[in-house]
């Protein structure tokens, strides 16, 4: 079956499902390809259905170090890349993907939320009560160049952030200024994307009914 792809370039958005397709060769471009930061969001480049998604290991608020590896996945899985804790426009649509959170656990999803916060900060920054949410540190960035999502912030922005009380690098615990794309991406028991959102308007996010319904098809094309 062909994919399904809906690509908005006027507002430099991403939106691509995949049903009943694979792209064998497509890992084959994939080294170095996205291993680089961007110079802005706009030119960030995510990675795109029909890859497999890189395996990472990075530390969750306790410190203890979660492994994702998508060669040896146990459940299908949804990661959802946000900016941090500080960030109202995150703080919003987490507290929005409470009811699809358990919607993607009952499909059998593992639902990661990963953090441009060092994990000493990790939940305590984060604005949202009562969530109960799986919480990972890529406060390196390594994670977010894999998927092609990170980019460098300029000084100015740095700058007015400063002046607004934000922290950039007591938040990340460096120095690097980059932070990722927002972007959610589901994954397939396979290890593959299947379904990809990224908007580099941070106030954008992909909307949980959408989401819901994409890991819904990837479930049902599986």
């Amino acid at each position: 079956m062909r994919p399904i792809r809906l690509i908005l370039p006027a507002l430099s958005i991403v939106i691509v499902l995949t049903t009943g397709c694979s792209v064998d060769t497509a890992e084959e471009t994939t080294t170095n390809l996205y291993d680089r930061v961007a110079a802005t969001a706009e030119e960030a480049r995510p990675l795109m259905p029909g890859l497999r998604a890189p395996s990472f290991e990075i530390p969750m608020p306790d410190g203890s170090l979660y492994t994702f590896d998508s060669e040896n996945l146990d459940q299908p899985a949804v990661i959802i890349f946000y900016r941090g804790g500080w960030c109202p426009w995150c703080n919003r649509q987490l507290s929005g993907l409470r009811t699809a959170q358990q919607e993607l656990i009952n499909l059998g999803y593992e639902v990661l939320f990963i953090s441009a916060d060092q994990e000493d900060v990790l939940k305590p920054s984060l604005e949202v009560e009562g969530i109960d949410y799986m919480l990972l540190s890529d406060n390196e960035m390594e994670v977010a160049r894999d998927y092609g999502l990170a980019f460098r912030v300029s000084e100015e922005t740095v700058e007015r952030y400063a002046k607004a009380g934000i922290d950039l690098e007591a938040a990340s615990g460096y120095d690097h200024h980059i932070l990722p794309v927002p972007a959610t991406f589901v994954i397939g028991l396979d290890g593959m994307i299947q379904f990809v959102y990224a908007n580099p308007n941070y106030r954008v996010r992909v909307n949980p009914e959408l989401l819901v319904m994409a890991a819904r098809l990837a479930v049902e094309d599986s």
